[in-house]
């Protein structure tokens, strides 16, 4: 089975409303027989990151409060913090067994009536359905594999809600060779509802926040992380993204 836990970068709120333009949702993905060593890695990761900068294991990675909002961990230079965020995105890259999906939703333009919600959760969960059934993802491929959703706590009302309704209707467009119309593409590989985890307690749901805001900072850059170059810091997940999530997009985005 595969597991995807999900997490956030932005808001849903529409423009202009809306303090942000860009909404980004990131899956990262790891099968069941290759959870634990990626767990033990995650754990090496840390305890090298409390032995150099004083990190406490329990201390949660939370990529923008790191930066801006760091509380306790203040007691760390700003510098540092970043440095950590760097080290973090290069130790995920170097575990193949990772996959990350990545939705964004572009707001400018989009009608007062677009849900960037339930259109961001559509695509990964599409894309994720997609990515198992297909056998792409790296690491173990079954042929009878399934996939579990395990996102950061959101609107979880609404999206097991959307997760319910699309196993039984699901309509994707038909491309343009088919003619109009749309096929009822229900879900058949993800099991269960969303299992939601709260990421001061999940090294995964924190590798997938820094992942999300990476890429949110590569899209509308904040000075501090602009001036230090961290807008950059994307690049360095290239190894583990899912790019046949989206063949229109070098990186693999899907962009709505």
């Amino acid at each position: 089975m595969y597991l995807m836990y999900v997490d956030e970068s932005g808001d849903t709120g529409a423009l202009p409303a809306s303090p942000t333009r860009y909404f980004v949702l990131t899956g990262l993905v790891v099968h069941e027989l290759r959870w634990r060593d990626c767990l033990d890695q995650l754990i090496a990761f840390r305890r090298r990151m409390r032995d150099k900068f004083g990190l406490k294991l329990r201390e949660e990675i939370h990529a923008s409060g790191m930066i801006n909002r760091p509380g306790s961990l203040k007691r760390i230079r700003r510098c540092d913090r970043l440095t950590i965020l760097r080290a973090f995105a290069k130790e995920l890259s170097s575990m193949s067994d990772l996959n990350i999906i990545n939705v964004v939703v572009d707001k400018n333009e989009k009608p007062p009536t677009y849900v960037a919600f339930d259109m961001a959760w559509k695509a990964l969960i599409q894309r994720f359905e997609n990515t198992v059934s297909r056998r792409n993802f790296s690491g173990p491929a079954n042929p009878d594999d399934r996939g579990m959703i395990l996102p950061d706590p959101t609107d979880d009302k609404k999206l097991i809600q959307l997760v319910r309704r699309m196993r039984h209707w699901n309509p994707i467009p038909n491309q343009p060779q088919f003619g109009p119309g749309h096929r009822n593409l229900a879900l058949t590989r993800i099991i269960e509802d969303p299992a939601f985890r709260d990421s001061e307690h999940s090294y995964f749901i924190q590798a997938t926040d820094l992942a999300a805001y990476l890429l949110k900072q590569r899209l509308a850059p904040s000075a501090f992380m602009k001036t230090k170059s961290g807008h950059r810091y994307f690049h360095l997940l290239d190894p583990i993204l899912c790019k046949v999530a989206s063949s229109s997009d070098a990186d693999g985005i899907v962009r709505l």
